[in-house]
């Protein structure tokens, strides 16, 4: 569920009303943060505290509490003089631990990470930055630019509307937002992705049960998309785990084909087979994981007689044959993922879908979506998937930064996992391979998409925090070897 700035307050003065203290939501909003960031950051290093005088504020001194206690270093940078503060963030600034914290300017244990809480404004706030605030946000700043410090915007990114995105010249740009319930509109809002970056709601129980409605527009989380996922009964074997064709690569493109269909492998299919044209037949069966079964094919048509479960088209398949890309689309019975050059093909016959054998899950980049649907409003992403939802039965991914899915009669679903590293070749193709893998295993494909995109999104970000990647040197195949570590993640609950 996403929530207005006023739509949440009203849920805190319910959740009071009920029996809820404040204390207590600020006490459990603040170590799920602790954990959010050791979570990331496992080892400790260094914590700037920057907070106001609310209870925003009151939020960002429990986490500093929380991480004292695991080893951080702590640097406060009140924003406010000491007898502003309301007298539950005093509180929580009097119960940090006595131990020496970290003076300005000193500069940080070599090695070690250094992270920054944003914990100077939250929904309450309105208007553009002022003074004191303006100067608090301008040294936050330049610690994340210089000093390479870690952003953690708590609730908000300070400086930034909760209800529109629209967001202050000089509003802090966080590299995670930890929104606490609930998600606000505004962290969601075309734009504002370059000030939340990675995105974690924070659930709070007295919260959650106070809400009125869980219909809307949502953003995935862990907790719900496990249940997506039970675990494997012992005597499960690879035929109840479904059989995957994917159709995928082309002389130069290789590559799509090969992690696509690894990728399938990857996310728990039972059986994969990759069809290929007899020219790259003899590269791909030489290069493809030893558990695909590369199978060659004069046409893709032949993929009609093939056993499936599940069937995914169009990593760097090309448009040589592009009437049989359409007539497999439209044919195959099974639940399909269409992708890269299906979806450029069928955007010359983009009627095809209102007869379709079976349920389509498409995939689009916004340049793909709008060659397949150009009378979409592509400026608004969630109305240019809620206009093609609409009109179609079929199930939409729309890739980005934060990645929409959607189906009619389903909740559009912001993904909220992901790094800038993902900004580079091959994502969509394991993307498809995850997708197409879940599907296989029963999910319909609403749910296997939402899944899909945040397991790649989670693996992105593992093989930078607990892996050897930096953005720039992510890769497709470094997410590959990381999705494990991703389904790991989301059955434990970890953000």
């Amino acid at each position: 569920m996403v929530l207005s700035n006023s739509q949440m307050q009203a849920l805190e003065r319910r959740a009071f009303e009920s029996g809820a203290s404040a204390e207590a939501l600020m006490e459990e909003a603040g170590r799920q943060i602790a954990d959010v960031v050791r979570d990331f950051f496992p080892q400790p290093g260094r914590c700037s505290v920057f907070f106001g005088k609310g209870h925003n504020g009151g939020d960002a001194l429990v986490a500093a509490r929380y991480l004292s206690r695991a080893g951080w270093r702590l640097e406060l940078s009140p924003a406010f003089a000491p007898e502003t503060w309301s007298p539950l963030t005093r509180k929580k600034y009097e119960e940090l631990p006595a131990a020496a914290p970290v003076r300005a300017g000193d500069a940080a244990d070599v090695g070690s990470a250094e992270v920054v809480l944003d914990g100077l404004l939250g929904i309450g706030a309105s208007g553009p930055l002022r003074e004191p605030v303006l100067a608090a946000v301008r040294s936050l700043q330049t610690r994340r630019l210089e000093r390479n410090a870690v952003v953690f915007a708590l609730d908000l990114p300070t400086g930034l509307d909760g209800d529109t995105g629209a967001a202050d010249p000089e509003a802090v740009r966080a590299d995670f937002t930890l929104t606490i319930g609930f998600a606000k509109s505004g962290l969601l809002a075309d734009g504002a992705a370059a000030f939340v970056g990675r995105l974690a709601v924070l659930p709070l129980d007295a919260l959650t049960a106070a809400a009125s409605t869980q219909e809307g527009v949502s953003v995935a989380a862990p907790r719900e998309l496990a249940r997506l996922l039970p675990r494997r009964g012992f005597d499960l074997h690879k035929g109840d785990c479904g059989r995957v064709t994917v159709l995928a690569g082309a002389p130069g493109m290789l590559g799509a084909a090969l992690m696509c269909a690894e990728a399938c492998v990857r996310s728990g299919a039972g059986l994969v087979t990759l069809m290929v044209s007899r020219e790259i037949y003899p590269l791909v069966a030489g290069a493809a994981c030893p558990e695909v079964m590369v199978q060659p094919t004069h046409s893709y048509l032949e993929a009609l007689d093939v056993r499936s479960d599940v069937m995914a088209i169009g990593p760097g398949l090309g448009l040589a044959r592009r009437p049989q890309i359409l007539e497999l689309i439209s044919r195959v019975p099974c639940p399909m993922v269409v992708d890269a050059d299906a979806l450029n093909a069928l955007a010359s016959q983009p009627a095809i879908l209102e007869n379709c054998a079976g349920p389509r899950l498409l995939t689009p980049h916004p340049g793909e979506m709008a060659r397949l649907d150009p009378e979409s409003p592509g400026r608004d992403r969630l109305r240019t998937l809620e206009f093609f939802t609409e009109r179609s039965s079929h199930t939409l991914l729309l890739k980005g930064a934060r990645t929409l899915v959607g189906q009619r009669g389903k909740a559009p679903s912001f993904n909220s996992t992901g790094s800038p590293g993902m900004a580079s070749g091959g994502m969509g193709d394991v993307l498809t391979g995850v997708c197409a893998g879940l599907a296989a295993q029963g999910l319909p494909l609403y749910d296997a998409a939402r899944l899909g995109a945040w397991l790649c999104g989670r693996a992105a970000e593992l093989a930078i925090f607990r892996g050897p990647h930096s953005e720039e040197s992510l890769s497709a195949t470094a997410v590959l070897g990381h999705l494990g570590a991703a389904f790991k993640a989301l059955r434990a609950g970890r953000w």
